[in-house]
């Protein structure tokens, strides 16, 4: 673990974050987790999907 990550963790213990980030921060999560439900059930769109696969010479 780098050093500068023990000094992030000991900011963020001494000044937590406030409400407002913390449920920005949980609504981004649950957004996510419900798109990846989305995708895992229902597929990756045709729509979304590159034509053919382009050959590097």
């Amino acid at each position: 673990m780098n050093p500068i990550w023990l000094i992030r963790m000991a900011r963020w213990a001494r000044r937590p974050p406030s409400m407002g980030r913390v449920k920005l921060m949980l609504g981004v999560g649950i957004l996510c987790l419900i798109l990846f439900g989305i995708e895992h059930v229902w597929g990756w769109p045709d729509w979304l999907t590159v034509n053919g696969k382009t050959k590097l010479r």
